[in-house]
């Protein structure tokens, strides 16, 4: 197992270490989609709802330092608690994520550009709430949908999870390349 160590690196450390003579093993949890979209050169991609069910079998294959990442460091967050379950206690987060990454200019391959999932929930919630209100003119009772909405937006931010990103992810244009299966992922680990 690994040794504890700290559990936050800052994108320029990360791009030290990379660039140094033993980098650690950077695992993006992102969906597929994101990773398509742009991720760190070399990094694996390994989704969080991957890693949640096969936890066990894909920690077998991290034994060398092990950098997560995900866009902001939520995900990144649950996946090194996921890891810590199971005894991996080495893994590192990359602090304020891809984003942060990125605005750095630092090393980014590029696939097919897509908007995050991030900004199509406030497009999607935004244009249901303002289509309710509009609506409210004429039927009065859609103004529950804007409301719900809101409750939604709300138990979103104090549970620090999101129904409305969850679906959205499932659809055709965010699922972008195939999710890779637990074999596909062991076997880039090796």
């Amino acid at each position: 197992m690994n040794a504890p160590t700290k559990t936050a690196i800052a994108a320029a450390e990360l791009d030290e270490l990379l660039n140094g003579d033993n980098p650690p093993r950077v695992v993006d949890v992102r969906t597929p989609a994101e990773f398509e979209t742009a991720h760190i050169p070399g990094s694996h991609n390994v989704p969080l709802d991957v890693l949640r069910k096969h936890r066990s079998e894909i920690s077998e294959h991290l034994t060398d330092e092990v950098v997560l990442l995900c866009k902001s460091g939520q995900r990144s967050s649950q996946a090194e608690e996921l890891l810590r379950g199971v005894g991996i206690t080495g893994t590192r987060v990359l602090e304020k994520g891809f984003s942060d990454w990125e605005n750095k200019g630092l090393a980014v391959e590029r696939g097919r550009q897509r908007w995050d999932l991030e900004r199509q929930v406030r497009m999607v919630a935004g244009s249901i709430v303002l289509s309710a209100v509009l609506g409210s003119v004429a039927a009065p009772k859609l103004k529950w949908l804007a409301g719900a909405i809101g409750a939604g937006l709300t138990f979103a931010a104090v549970s620090d999870t999101c129904a409305m990103g969850t679906a959205l992810s499932k659809l055709p244009y965010n699922r972008g390349a195939e999710a890779p299966d637990v074999r596909t992922i062991v076997a880039q680990l090796r």
